[in-house]
């Protein structure tokens, strides 16, 4: 399986790390997190090679991550970046996002064709906070516009993503916390011929040619849980299934399967904790 390279490490260890963090701004104001936090993470993940694919990618990491949740300056839930707004209603943040790749020879039906390397994704998101939900929960919504570009080909552009999602978060029995989402993932054409396209070169008797489409990549469906073991530990688990039923290219010789899921386990140890107060 493909090594990941260097530089993708701090992308993937800001998305493992924000499930350390309490899961409802609720929870936040109650217990005056610190304005900053150093510590480690190790995370295991099993998931869907992209959305489509009938192959699983594997990974486990051991890593250490920074949270530093300032007025503007941002590495929190969600990704690092920069607040440009905030009012009680809304937020405006530009951020940075990762997620996993693929070696082609990994996967049977990419055999042979350009690997999918591990993605950066960067650009604003709008966030709307939508008031309280059923019970204790709270609801909001979000509406990221990312770039995204290929750390394992030289930074090379791979098209666009906007992923809309309505999310509940909230506090269950037993300590544990909790995030429900429901979103959708669309790309431009560049990024649908990143996941589904087969240029005539790459084609065989068993995977014809394909000029993607531009238009819905796949639905998502997500849950987060943590829980406190200890002031300094906390255990995370997330489950996600995406479906291209529906999509633009269904119909591409990529996909093999209409829906696949996603999981992964950690445990994430504070080293280090400020003794001031995060900005909100």
């Amino acid at each position: 399986m493909r090594r990941l390279c260097q530089k993708s490490l701090f992308a993937i260890a800001i998305a493992a790390a924000t499930a350390a963090m309490p899961a409802t701004a609720d929870e936040q104001r109650a217990s005056g997190v610190p304005l900053w936090e150093i510590g480690a993470v190790g995370l295991a993940v099993s998931q869907q090679a992209y959305p489509g694919a009938s192959e699983r990618v594997n990974r486990g990491l051991a890593l250490p991550y920074l949270i530093y949740r300032g007025e503007i300056l941002r590495a929190d839930r969600g990704g690092a970046g920069i607040r440009a707004l905030k009012t009680p209603t809304f937020e405006i943040d530009i951020g940075l996002a990762g997620s996993f790749g693929a070696d082609a020879n990994d996967i049977e039906v990419r055999r042979g064709m350009p690997e999918l390397g591990t993605r950066v994704e960067f650009g604003p998101r709008l966030k709307w906070h939508l008031g309280a939900g059923p019970g204790h929960s709270r609801l909001r919504a979000e509406f990221p516009l990312r770039s995204v570009f290929d750390l394992n080909d030289g930074l090379a552009h791979k098209g666009v993503a906007f992923e809309p999602r309505l999310i509940l978060e909230g506090r269950a029995a037993g300590g544990w916390n909790y995030s429900t989402s429901i979103g959708a993932l669309w790309g431009n054409r560049r990024l649908a011929d990143t996941f589904y396209g087969v240029a005539p070169v790459y084609a065989t008797a068993g995977r014809a040619a394909y000029v993607a489409d531009s238009g819905l990549v796949a639905w998502r469906l997500s849950a987060e849980f943590s829980r406190p073991l200890s002031s300094d530990l906390r255990l995370f688990t997330f489950a996600r299934v995406d479906s291209v039923a529906g999509a633009a290219n269904e119909d591409s010789p990529l996909v093999q399967r209409k829906a696949g899921t996603s999981v992964g386990l950690g445990l994430a140890y504070t080293w280090r904790r400020s003794t001031s107060g995060a900005a909100d």
